[in-house]
């Protein structure tokens, strides 16, 4: 097998790694100030979710639009068996002896559905606007500056995540109206800083990677 063939398997596993742990892992919250000037509440989901973006940035670089759309396609397919697993797991009774009961089991991985619901519509919103935005502004820039089609790509399409989430569970009742501007300012600040971390990262796998991947990002067909 090709190097870049491999390479691409890797970032794929890694982006359904995160993006299944995230669905997962959602329900517990942490709070988090750093430098002490601002306190975040985040859910622990968003702190995996946003590898999800720099992965598919290093895609579309290296291997192109086509390649990116595949890798969400294939998240969301992967999510979907997920939490169907989890939903089948959640419904079948304990046994007498089992070190983790009904309730607790379903305390931690019980799926509320507007909260599944919508953290697929936005997934596929914002992993979709992502790849496009990304695009978008290597197309203007002749594929020079790389931190600005990653940075400008994450931040329009986090925005579009985290706004898509908040509306749907508003609108089906899972968190009330007076709570959206509050969770979005924190989710959307929280990921823009992520996303402007993980600019050297971008730059690191680029520069790693770029030349050991040899084709045509718009024209492979493998």
């Amino acid at each position: 097998m090709k190097f870049q063939h491999r390479l691409y398997l890797i970032l794929t596993g890694i982006f359904i790694a995160s993006l299944v742990s995230a669905n997962l892992i959602f329900q517990k919250f942490f709070s988090w100030t750093p430098f002490g000037l601002y306190t975040f509440e985040l859910s622990v989901g968003i702190l995996p979710y946003p590898v999800t973006f720099l992965v598919t940035d290093l895609i579309s670089e290296l291997y192109g639009k086509k390649k990116a759309d595949q890798v969400v396609l294939s998240g969301l397919v992967a999510s979907v068996f997920v939490m169907g697993v989890v939903m089948v797991a959640n419904a079948v009774p304990q046994t007498e002896w089992s070190p983790v009961n009904n309730e607790t089991f379903s305390k931690v991985f019980g799926l509320f559905g507007p909260a599944v619901f919508a953290s697929m519509v936005a997934y596929l919103t914002a992993q979709f606007i992502d790849i496009r935005v990304f695009h978008f502004w290597k197309r203007l820039t002749k594929g020079k500056h790389l931190w600005l089609r990653n940075n400008g790509s994450t931040v329009v399409s986090q925005f579009v995540d985290t706004s898509a989430v908040l509306i749907l569970l508003c609108t089906a009742g899972a968190i009330e109206w007076v709570q959206f501007w509050p969770l979005l300012a924190n989710g959307f600040l929280f990921k823009v800083l992520v996303a402007l971390f993980d600019t050297p990262l971008f730059y690191l796998g680029v520069w790693a990677l770029k030349d050991k991947v040899h084709e045509d990002p718009d024209e492979s067909g493998w």
